[in-house]
């Protein structure tokens, strides 16, 4: 497929709708829609309890996420979002008084508090200082401490779209021993990763945002020898092997795989409509995804450069970008009111103007952005 043929697939592109905030939410396409609908359909007349089947069919999500960032299916399973999965993490491993954490004070908050919740089993939380609104791998890996036992990052970081180099945190980790885990909420969909060349151990996201599926549906991603490692803080009755056979035999059998973390039913209109958008990204290539949305980004960040506004994403080097273009601005909330009435959709948090156009958004919206830009600033 190519981008003209994409963009046809999208509705709010016929209502003159340019949505650059796939950072905070994604629009369903057409081919998401139809996926919904079938499944619809299916539950309210022909399959209406053919569950266990479903379920199975469900598992297409599962081999595609696993394919976009190289693991398999066994790895990976489903939860309701990206801070629900970390919890996953965080109350599965065996903390010991005095064990640390190392975070950094821009995180979103979905990848701060469930670790903060484990102060009261005496784990100490640390944080490394931001500088302009970017923690880098160096910093990250210049604040390990003895007892550092985890340490969580996000692939991009939801303010500056600063993409972390993971590689070089995990090659550490991996030396030292240490977890590591990567929110990827503004990541995946966007950008890559490599669990296996990356030396990642935990992954959680939502697939509400790059990878446009719907809201209250995501993944986790966890390593074979990190799950030998955790005692699961909850289990049902879908975590045992063979779950539908002997069911009053009440024995806890827990599955080798990830999808022990599977406790009860899933959102399975959840995973088929994501299954649909993550096989619109794989006809066009996840590289290709990736490609097209840095060579927006570098557009972007040039034509705003050149009308005078300077971003994050200005400051740093082609491979720490992301999808995210963001800067400052003494009225961002006047910004936002302006370009709403001109149906460009974006957001403004903690006060930085935010854009996050995708892969099927064109060089002639950002041309338009840029000028109504103008016209306010």
């Amino acid at each position: 497929m190519n981008i003209l043929e994409i963009r046809k697939l999208f509705p709010h592109i016929e209502k003159g709708i340019i949505y650059f905030n796939h950072a905070s939410a994604s629009p369903l396409s057409f081919r998401v829609q139809e996926e919904i609908k079938n499944y619809i359909h299916n539950q309210s007349v022909y399959r209406i309890d053919d569950i266990i089947a479903m379920i199975k069919e469900s598992s297409k999500a599962k081999e595609l996420f696993a394919s976009l960032i190289n693991s398999t299916p066994e790895r990976i399973a489903y939860t309701d979002n990206t801070s629900n999965g970390l919890n996953i993490l965080a109350q599965g491993i065996k903390w010991k008084r005095g064990d640390r954490v190392l975070l950094n004070d821009i995180e979103f908050p979905a990848n701060v508090y469930p670790f903060l919740n484990l102060k009261k089993k005496g784990v100490i939380i640390d944080f490394v200082k931001s500088e302009d609104k970017v923690v880098d791998a160096e910093s990250i890996i210049e604040n390990i401490k003895p007892r550092t036992k985890l340490i969580s990052v996000s692939q991009v970081q939801f303010l500056s779209g600063y993409r972390i180099d993971l590689r070089k945190i995990g090659k550490v980790c991996k030396e030292r021993d240490i977890i590591f885990c990567v929110d990827a909420a503004q990541g995946l969909g966007a950008v890559r990763l490599d669990v296996k060349e990356d030396n990642i151990d935990f992954i959680s996201c939502g697939s509400q945002k790059w990878l446009m599926g719907l809201q209250g549906f995501g993944f986790i991603y966890v390593s074979e020898e990190l799950q030998q490692n955790m005692e699961p803080a909850f289990v049902g009755w879908l975590s045992n092997k063979s779950p539908s056979k002997n069911l009053l035999d009440y024995k806890i059998n827990l599955r080798k795989t990830a999808d022990c973390f599977e406790n009860g039913t899933i959102s399975l209109v959840g995973a088929f409509a994501l299954s649909a958008s993550l096989s619109l990204f794989s006809d066009f290539g996840f590289d290709n995804v990736e490609k097209k949305i840095l060579d927006n980004t570098s557009y972007f960040i040039f034509k705003l450069k050149d009308n005078g506004i300077d971003t994050y994403q200005s400051k740093v080097k082609r491979k720490f970008h992301s999808g995210i273009v963001s800067f400052t601005h003494k009225d961002p909330t006047r910004i936002h009111y302006e370009l709403q009435k001109e149906n460009i959709r974006f957001s403004v948090r903690e006060g930085i103007v935010r854009f996050s156009p995708h892969f099927y958004n064109s060089l002639d919206e950002i041309n338009e952005v840029v000028y109504y830009l103008n016209q306010v600033i």
